[in-house]
């Protein structure tokens, strides 16, 4: 298959954007009176852009294990960003399954993927979890996984200055328990998170994320309406649950999974798939990998800012009286397929940072 991009297929990102501007700009200060001198006064008055997290640490905070989606935008954020540095999960395992199930299947994909130095720490639980079938995919060599959440972050708080990347794909458990006991992160920390919906396809109920721990989605909104959390980005179920974006049997990057012949990290997810196919649902729509690409700042997703409130059942309303966050409104989805198949099964792929 041709895996070319079109004229319109622009994936750079908010900061490759912004580079390329601040080139611009310069080029044309060395150039005064020039057409491109008069571009670059034009550009340089414009409005103020987003804060610059190129290059700033990454926090992926999953529910790896059970739909496939979460090791796909795992595997993508490790072909694609060099500043991963922490993988904390939630929602884990339990009952006869055992405690951290999932952190052992993220740190056996991230050591196919060649990313021993991620660290993985199992997190939240509230026991027996049912959406998890990965177990028989991991290797038995595969030891339990460090378990303190609020030490790794703020031992990475620690390390490095400046802004870190907040990438929720699951409850909000971790998130919510980390900016209570560290006060000073939500200053730092730059959270996207899927989860929450406006219009939820069974409304006696919440999305999925949000009813896994209600409690901790409503002390999060709380922690951004105090102030603690400055910003908040959701990429909402209303955008992510769409057929445009499944992977099933028939789809093209479950097809070039499986060219591996079954081997290393790719077959790996294939299997995945496999074993969800077979145990809940003959597909599986790309929320997190979506959700990823808003983290990283590219144009897939659009953002705008609304006020949401959660009622107790932690189902979403737009409220004139609710919460301030920015929130997914709309998504370019062949775009973005494309890109996640080019990330995913490229063989000499530019960005496969540790390789």
């Amino acid at each position: 298959m041709d895996m070319s991009y079109s004229d319109d297929d622009d994936d750079r990102g908010i900061d490759e954007l912004r580079a390329e501007r601040e080139a611009l700009i310069a080029l044309g200060d060395r150039l005064p009176g020039s057409a491109i001198g008069d571009l670059a006064a034009e550009l340089g008055q414009g409005a103020s852009w987003p804060r610059n997290l190129r290059g700033t640490p990454m926090i992926v905070d999953t529910d790896i294990g059970g739909d496939p989606d979460d090791a796909i935008a795992l595997a993508a954020a490790a072909r694609t960003v060099p500043e991963l540095a922490l993988v904390l999960t939630n929602d884990e395992t339990g009952g006869a399954a055992g405690y951290g199930q999932r952190a052992r299947f993220a740190r056996f994909l991230l050591s196919l993927m060649g990313c021993r130095d991620v660290r993985v720490v199992a997190g939240h639980s509230v026991g027996d979890s049912r959406y998890f079938c990965a177990g028989p995919l991991i290797h038995e060599a595969v030891p339990a996984q460090p378990t303190d959440v609020v030490g790794a972050v703020r031992e990475l708080l620690e390390t490095f200055e400046g802004p870190v990347r907040w990438v929720g794909m699951g409850a909000f458990s971790n998130l919510a328990r980390v900016l209570e006991e560290i006060p000073e992160a939500g200053e730092r920390l730059q959270v996207t998170q899927m989860g929450g919906a406006i219009n939820y396809r069974d409304p006696s109920r919440a999305e999925h994320n949000v009813r896994m721990d209600v409690d901790a989605a409503h002390r999060v909104f709380a922690a951004v309406e105090s102030g603690r959390l400055p910003e908040l980005r959701l990429v909402t179920s209303d955008v992510t649950f769409r057929p445009e974006m499944e992977v099933t049997r028939e789809s093209g990057l479950y097809r070039m999974l499986g060219e591996t012949g079954g081997r290393g990290w790719q077959g790996l997810l294939r299997a995945h798939l496999n074993q969800w196919f077979s145990s809940f649902h003959p597909g599986s729509m790309q929320h997190d990998a979506l959700t990823l690409t808003a983290a990283l700042r590219k144009t897939f997703v659009n953002m705008n800012l609304a006020r949401v409130r959660l009622d107790e059942l932690g189902r979403m309303s737009l409220s004139d009286s609710g919460t301030e966050v920015w929130m997914s409104a709309s998504a370019k989805y062949e775009p973005f397929n494309r890109w996640l198949e080019k990330t995913l099964t490229t063989v000499d792929h530019s960005t496969d940072v540790r390789r």
